[in-house]
C-alpha cells in the first residue's frame, strides 16, 4: 500500500493558502493589541451592539464559555463592557466601548489591506471564481460559524 503525498490533497493547498493569509493578518492585528479571535468578536459586536453572550455565541458558532473568555479579555483592554440586562438582572449584555467602536474600522482596514495584498496576484476573474467555489463548498457542506483562528 502506498501513501498519497501531502500535495495530492486539495485540503493541503487550501490550508497552506489559508495559513499564509491568516498569519499575515494575525501579525497586523497584534500590532493593534488584539488577536484575530478578538477582532472577529469586536466586528460581530460592531453590527449587533448590546448583545447577550449566548446570542453572540450563536452568531459566531462558539460556546458561551469561549465568548465569556473573549469578552473578559476585551473588557480588560477597555474595548467591551459587560452590564446587567435592563429587563433581566441575571442576564448580561455586551457592548463596545467608544474605544472599541473606534478600533473596528481600523482593524477592518487592516483586513481589507491584507486581502488586497494577498490576493492581488489573482486576476479579477480568478478571484471571483475562487470566492464562488469556496462559497459553494461552504453552502453545500452546510458549514457555519465564524472562523476565529
Amino acid at each position: 500500500m502506498t501513501a498519497s503525498h501531502l500535495e495530492d490533497h486539495l485540503g493541503y493547498w487550501l490550508r497552506l493558502a489559508s495559513n499564509a493569509v491568516s498569519h499575515s493578518f494575525a501579525r497586523q492585528v497584534e500590532g493593534e493589541g488584539v488577536t484575530v479571535a478578538e477582532w472577529v468578536f469586536l466586528r460581530t459586536l460592531y453590527d449587533h451592539d448590546h448583545r447577550s453572550p449566548s446570542l453572540l455565541a450563536g452568531q459566531m458558532g462558539m460556546t458561551r464559555g469561549a465568548i465569556t473568555k473573549l469578552a473578559g479579555r476585551l473588557i480588560a483592554k477597555s474595548l467591551v463592557t459587560r452590564t446587567a440586562d435592563r429587563e433581566d438582572g441575571r442576564a448580561q449584555t455586551l457592548a463596545l466601548t467608544p474605544e472599541g467602536r473606534a478600533k473596528v474600522p481600523v482593524l477592518a482596514q487592516l483586513a481589507d489591506s491584507n486581502d488586497a495584498a494577498f490576493f492581488d496576484t489573482l486576476s479579477a476573474q480568478e478571484r471571483t471564481a475562487l470566492e464562488q467555489a469556496l462559497k459553494a463548498l461552504i453552502t453545500r457542506r452546510q458549514i457555519s460559524g465564524t472562523p476565529t483562528d
